[in-house]
């Protein structure tokens, strides 16, 4: 065993284990492990139904814009094929003397718009260009179109359909031309300006309202129909044209201004026009922003709730777990007492006996000096009756002795640290196992080294622990042996006291628990390190 030369080892006392601080930071411990443990699957649950909830929203945000638009496409595909269907079967029907008369396209030209709708005009138009018949608002016959890029378009793939423009009549139009591809013609085209505006009343009556925006565009970014927050109609829109797509797309972007917005588009097919709706999440967010709200409350009354219990549950627990270590504690004091007075017990049989001789030359002297006495008439001498009457005190001093220092190891009291010579309290604990060592032949050596100092700690449990290892170790030698007590010093501040003896020793398997509580081999007696 070791010890240091300045305070020397931890007492055994029920000081530590009651102290405040402990129990504190016990507290704090087991509060921190337990509210982790709750709140920690509560905040993922919390982040995996806030991360569902805020996908759902956004779904809810993407697909009307995404259904709109698909729909606004078939839509606007459909109005233009029934106008050129309607353009074809005129042009294939009629004979080209036929639609050259202007009051028999008047006619044709009335029962489409009647039919129809949003047809302003109709001309015949030769293949050199020449404008042949025309019926309409406008002066336009015989108007030349030989060399408008839309002519030799007609001309190329059959059917045109222009951009909105303003034109002669300074109002938003466009014009589908389709060309006679009948064996007997040479190129003769049926011109038709189809009102804008009437697409614009189309494509807003699917508009789904709020903070929708929806427009046309075309391949070059110009607004063909008017928006409201991104220009008016034939400027540039300000936004981004959208990537080329055979299908209804929805995209996240920013306006002009930078603000978040959702962007659905169709590229129309064989016309130049994008349709596009444009939303602002943030108008379309209050009820996700309530749901976030009350998912944000619910975590924090949730956390509120769980660390009310767990503070009130480890303040519980702690101060349970307290009393029991302060009931522990006194039941270890206790048999700390009872142990040292088994010890005293196992003593009394070598104590006795170093009583017994003092108390025999007392009563021998007694006995002398009682005889001088009687016997001699004159006063006996006095020196020999002094000599008899020191022998007599020396032997009470050694009695007295004994007693006192069975005494002071028998003696309940708390811990008292002194300056301990670690020789002296060794050869006082062997003076109680003299007669024992000698009756069984065990011869007993100590060996201090020179340079070990006093150390600081308690006399009496040091008295203890010296005298249940020697005593385990006489057990150990049942028919004589040698027991050496060693003193050393390891270093600065700590001395090692060894003590080897020639005994059975410890069996293999029982060194892992000889420092376990309560661990013995002596069956029926025995606590151990209890």
């Amino acid at each position: 065993m070791s010890g240091r030369n300045k305070p020397a080892s931890q007492p055994l006392s029920a000081a530590p284990l009651l102290h405040r601080r402990r129990y504190r930071a016990l507290m704090w411990q087991a509060g921190l492990a337990i509210g982790l443990t709750a709140i920690l699957p509560l905040l993922v649950m919390t982040w995996i139904n806030y991360s569902q909830f805020e996908e759902t929203f956004h779904q809810e945000l993407i697909r009307p814009v995404a259904r709109f638009t698909a729909n606004a496409e078939r839509s606007l595909e459909a109005f233009l094929r029934e106008r050129i269907s309607a353009l074809d079967l005129v042009i294939r029907d009629k004979s080209i003397s036929d639609l050259s008369d202007n009051m028999a396209l008047a006619r044709l030209l009335a029962n489409m718009k009647e039919a129809f709708g949003g047809f302003v005009d109709l001309g015949l138009i030769d293949p050199e260009g020449n404008q042949v018949s025309y019926a309409g608002p406008y002066n336009l016959a015989g108007k030349n179109y030989a060399q408008q890029p839309w002519f030799h378009a007609v001309q190329l793939r059959g059917i045109y359909i222009s951009d909105v423009f303003m034109g002669y009549r300074h109002l938003p139009h466009f014009v589908i031309a389709v060309r006679d591809d009948r064996p007997e013609s040479d190129g003769w085209v049926l011109r038709a300006t189809i009102d804008s505006e009437v697409v614009n009343d189309l494509i807003l009556g699917m508009e789904p309202g709020g903070s929708s925006d929806v427009f046309l565009i075309n391949r070059q970014g110009v607004l063909q129909t008017p928006s409201r927050r991104h220009g008016e109609i034939l400027e540039k829109v300000r936004l981004t044209i959208p990537p080329y797509s055979r299908r209804p797309e929805v995209m996240e972007t920013h306006d002009s201004q930078g603000q978040p917005i959702i962007l659905g588009y169709a590229y129309v097919a064989n016309s130049p026009f994008i349709i596009l709706e444009v939303v602002q999440p943030a108008t379309r967010q209050a009820g996700w922003l309530a749901m976030r709200r009350n998912l944000l409350l619910f975590l924090l009354g949730s956390i509120l709730v769980v660390l009310g219990v767990v503070f009130y549950g480890t303040r519980y627990m702690v101060n349970r777990i307290r009393d029991v270590d302060m009931r522990r504690a006194a039941m270890f004091h206790k048999m700390e007492y009872t142990n040292k007075l088994a010890a005293i017990g196992r003593l009394s049989a070598g104590v006795a006996h170093e009583i017994n001789n003092p108390l025999a030359i007392i009563s021998e002297k007694a006995g002398l000096m009682k005889d001088l006495l009687e016997m001699s008439e004159s006063p006996p001498d006095r020196e020999r009756l002094l000599a008899l009457v020191d022998s007599v005190l020396k032997s009470v001093e050694r009695c007295s002795a004994i007693t006192h220092r069975l005494l002071g190891f028998a003696r309940h009291m708390d811990v008292q640290k002194d300056h301990i010579n670690l020789e002296l309290l060794l050869r006082e604990v062997l003076s109680f196992l003299e007669k024992e060592a000698a009756y069984r032949n065990i011869e007993v050596s100590v060996e201090v080294a020179a340079d070990v100092p006093n150390i600081e700690s308690d006399r009496g449990q040091l008295q203890q622990v010296f005298l249940n290892i020697i005593n385990n170790a006489f057990a150990a030698m049942e028919s004589g042996g040698k027991l050496t007590l060693s003193v050393s010093r390891l270093d600065v501040d700590r001395v090692a006291v060894t003590i080897a003896d020639t005994g059975t020793g410890i069996a293999p398997e029982h060194l892992p628990h000889i420092f376990e509580p309560f661990f013995t081999t002596k069956k029926g007696s025995g606590t151990g390190l209890g």
